[in-house]
Parts: C-alpha cells; structure tokens; sequence
C-alpha cells in the first residue's frame, strides 16, 4: 500500500472515529469530506485562473499589494535560503503574489504554488492558505494533516490579514517541499510570518486613515486573553479626539461594532476617563495663544492677525489665561 493510499485510509478512519470532534485539523478534514464532497486521493493539480482573471483579483485587492511588498521581501530573506515560497492570496484563497528562487521556480509551479492558483478550502481540502482563511488564525498545516495525499509532501504556515474594518482580506503563506523540514522548524517559520502579517495589517491601515492619529492599545485587565490577537491593536483617531477607525484587535478589546464606529466616538469616553469639557476647552485655547506667539515671537498683534481676532480680544485673553508674554 502506497504513502497515498495510507494517508487517504488514514483521513477516513479519522472522519469515521469522529475525531473531528478532538482535533482542530480533523475538522477541517471533515468539512472538506461533508462540505467539499473533496476526496483525499485526489491528485489533480490546483485550478488555475486565467490571467485576466488574475488581474482581477489584484485589482480588487486595490493598494495592499503594494502596501504587503516590503513585509514579502523581507520574510523571503528570511526563509527562502532554506527552500521555501512566499504567496500572498486573497480572501477567496487565489494566489497574487509570490516571491521564490528561480531555481525552485519549475518545482512550485508543479505544486501549483503559483500566482492564480485556487487554494481555498473547498478546491485543495485542508491546506494553509484555505484553511487560514477559513478559520481566520495563524495555523500551520504540515505534511500529513493536508487533506489530499498529493499535498502531504508540504508545509505550509498561513496567517490572516485583516482589513481597516476587521474584515480578513488577504492572507499570507510561507510553503516549503522539503523532506527534513520538521514541525518544530515550521512552527519557527509560522512566527515569521505571523509578524508580516501583522506588518502589513498595520501599514494598510495607517495608509487608510493618513490623515488620522494612529494609537496602539493593549487589552485592560481581565482582557489577557486578547493579547496574543493576530489582528494588530489600533485605534485612528482624528483632530478632534474622536475614533474614527479600528482594527479587529483593537475592535474586540473595546467591543466596537462598525455601528459604534459610525456615531461620534471619543477616545476619552472609549478609555472610560471622566472629562471636564470646560477645562478642557480652557487648556485649548491656551494651547493655540501660547503657539500662536510662539510662531510670532511674542508680537501680539501679529498672533491676533494669525488666529483671526482683535489686537484687543487677544489682550483679554492672555490676561484672562494669566499668560506671561
């Protein structure tokens, strides 16, 4: 009985134990089994779309492509001396980009670890890229625990990327065929690419809200459990102190749903700090006196003239504020 076959005998014997209910992995077996109607002897190459259709989909994708190209780069410094790929796939598991030696180019292209090839869970089973996305975490899926004996010579490590509304967009998977490439090796690898996935995330959103404030924040007490959330944690905030966007870490910390974030949001009332708006507006405007004469080097009238008052309703002001000028 070949490898194949026993990988294939091994997956049913594993469905009909029902060990989907002990195992993460058998049950994305089982929804490629029951869901799918995929077979683990499957041995076809991945589809492939067309390349208009590839296009597409990378234009669909808008600027993260350009946005995930440094983070790629530099995770395929990091792991591609050791035979491995870098492809970055879309929500619906397509292959958009990829970096990998052109000496293994012949290889992975047979793998079908190519740009335009499907590797959603419902067309290769149980894999990283599809699996990732399912499942919306970072996981690694080696060897043995894909779906389809053809796919048990990989391994593949996968994170999500996340949106500037929470919602997973892309993922990214770092795949290898290397027969002494272990799990405690992958489990390396997969900490790699955890960190450019967050990368990514974060740069997509700062470049979404550029003209907001970006504030990183860490769960309160009692939320530990959140601390290890792929999604970075962060809040945009404009010049007015009101959140204006989210991450789906930051999201799940504070509890914020996209209708919380289409009402006027304060940081202060998000942090739960009592705020005395009439201090507040107080410390406002001596804030913008005291940089007015400062960019005028103390000419009062020449501050007034800047902030669009009277020679005289400045004066009041100052003295009003107790300023020394």
């Amino acid at each position: 009985m070949g490898s194949a076959t026993n990988h294939a005998v091994h997956v049913e014997s594993t469905l009909e134990a029902n060990g989907a209910a002990k195992h993460a992995i058998a049950a994305s077996w089982r929804r490629s089994k029951l869901l799918h109607q995929l077979h683990p002897d499957h041995n076809h190459p991945p589809e492939r779309m067309s390349s208009r259709e590839l296009k597409e989909a990378q234009e669909q994708l808008g600027s993260l492509i350009s946005t995930a190209e440094s983070s790629l780069d530099r995770l395929y410094l990091a792991v591609g001396n050791v035979g491995c790929c870098v492809v970055l796939a879309d929500a619906n598991g397509v292959a958009v980009d990829r970096r990998g030696a052109t000496a293994d180019d012949k290889t992975f292209r047979e793998w079908g670890l190519w740009t335009g090839s499907f590797w959603s869970e419902d067309s290769e089973g149980t894999n990283g890229i599809g699996t990732c996305i399912v499942e919306k975490r970072a996981l690694t899926i080696h060897k043995e625990q894909h779906f389809h004996s053809k796919n048990t010579s990989l391994s593949c490590s996968a994170a999500p990327i996340f949106d500037h509304e929470g919602k997973l967009i892309a993922a990214i998977d770092v795949s290898s065929s290397r027969a002494d490439l272990t799990a405690e090796f992958a489990r390396v690898i997969s900490m790699s690419v955890v960190d450019a996935a967050r990368h990514i995330e974060s740069e997509h959103f700062r470049q979404t809200f550029s003209d907001a404030d970006i504030i990183l924040t860490s769960p309160a007490q009692g939320q530990t459990g959140l601390a290890n959330e792929l999604s970075a944690s962060l809040l945009a905030v404009n010049q007015d102190g009101i959140v204006v966007g989210a991450t789906r870490g930051a999201r799940r910390i504070y509890g914020l749903s996209d209708h919380a974030l289409k009402t006027p949001l304060l940081l202060s009332d998000l942090y739960g700090k009592e705020v005395n708006h009439a201090k507040e507006y107080e410390l406002a405007e001596r804030r913008v006196i005291l940089q007015a004469l400062a960019h005028t080097n103390g000419n009062v009238s020449a501050a007034a003239t800047a902030m669009g008052i009277s020679r005289a309703t400045l004066h009041r002001k100052i003295k009003f504020l107790g300023l020394e000028i």
